[in-house]
């Protein structure tokens, strides 16, 4: 028997059981009764590692970091630190690379450290399915969507990706453009960039316009070096093109330096547009059309979330933080 059956046999929440096995203070006398009660009649008994964390109360929250480069993250990781000392944690963050399973390296972190909950930033879903039932701290995802993993510890703050990819494309048909290349991330391991591709899909097709993936996508990283190379190759592959949308700001950044070092010029030969909103962008030359995400109202609503589950064993919540696009300079319409 687990922690998740007794949470199902007694009808409280995995953070509740988990407070009650733990010995924490902040459980009504009615749930540590009915949660006891399960676990004298199903004979559970705690491991090692559990006895020893009945001894003491966690005041670290762990923060992971999917990406070691995005400034986006930067911006919500300050945020949230901010937040979590606010409310009488500490923070430890954990930055891992791009192509690291973020799921499997938490739940080591929950046996060597056992953090009081967990914010994971960025990330894959599918890694969520595989891996994240063998994790019952509170814990939320960050610039993820979570609701249909239906985990009922994880909750989730963002941005909808599909909508705000969908708005940067439509906004460049809108201007007259057809031949529009696309940057971003690798499908398999980025969740965001999953939903910002399927979202650029959505807008050519209502367009009438067919969207040829292995001549307009061209991968990257989320880096100026890497946005700086995608677009060379782009305008290989695709030399009539007359836009491009960067799944990020940095990437964008990059590819409008390459786009000037080529000869081209932003926005007169190639319009460009970014995601994301980081500051870089108001002081790029020309300034950057893109869609901005509210990086310190994320941070924020996460660590509130998290907080009310791990003190008050509040229910999990899904939130969809609105975007906004930017028109910036670096948008015009085609020339003949």
């Amino acid at each position: 028997m687990t922690i998740r059956d007794i949470a199902k046999e007694s009808g409280y929440g995995i953070s509740t059981v988990s407070r009650v096995l733990n010995n924490h203070a902040d459980v009504s006398e009615l749930a540590r009764e009915t949660i006891l009660a399960v676990v004298k009649a199903k004979h559970f008994q705690l491991n090692n590692n559990a006895k020893h964390l009945k001894q003491r109360k966690s005041t670290i929250i762990a923060i992971i970091v999917k990406g070691t480069m995005n400034m986006l993250f930067s911006e919500i990781v300050e945020t949230m630190q901010d937040r979590i000392i606010d409310s009488g944690y500490a923070a430890a963050v954990y930055y891992l690379d791009e192509e690291e399973n973020e799921v499997r390296y938490a739940s080591q972190l929950c046996r060597e450290r056992n953090p009081a909950g967990i914010c994971f930033l960025g990330g894959l879903v599918e890694n969520f399915r595989q891996g994240f039932d063998e994790i019952t701290l509170p814990s939320v995802l960050v610039t993820m969507g979570g609701e249909a993993l239906n985990f009922p510890n994880l909750s989730s703050v963002t941005v909808d990706d599909r909508a705000g990819a969908k708005h940067a494309i439509s906004h460049l048909l809108a201007a007259g453009h057809r031949n529009i290349g696309i940057i971003g991330g690798d499908e398999s391991r980025s969740g965001p960039t999953h939903l910002r591709l399927q979202g650029c899909k959505e807008s050519f097709l209502e367009y009438g316009i067919h969207f040829d993936h292995e001549r307009q996508f061209e991968q990257s990283r989320y880096s100026y070096q890497s946005g700086y190379t995608a677009i060379c190759h782009l305008m290989d592959k695709m030399p009539e093109m007359t836009a491009v949308f960067c799944m990020s700001d940095m990437m964008a950044i990059g590819a409008m330096r390459a786009l000037g070092d080529s000869g081209k010029r932003v926005p007169e030969d190639i319009s460009v547009v970014g995601y994301d909103g980081i500051p870089a962008a108001l002081f790029s030359v020309p300034r950057l059309a893109t869609i901005r995400q509210d990086a310190k109202e994320i941070g924020r609503c996460s660590v509130a979330i998290l907080r009310h589950t791990i003190l008050e064993g509040g229910e999990v919540e899904h939130i969809l933080i609105p975007f906004h696009f930017v028109d910036g300079e670096s948008i015009a319409s085609p020339t003949e």
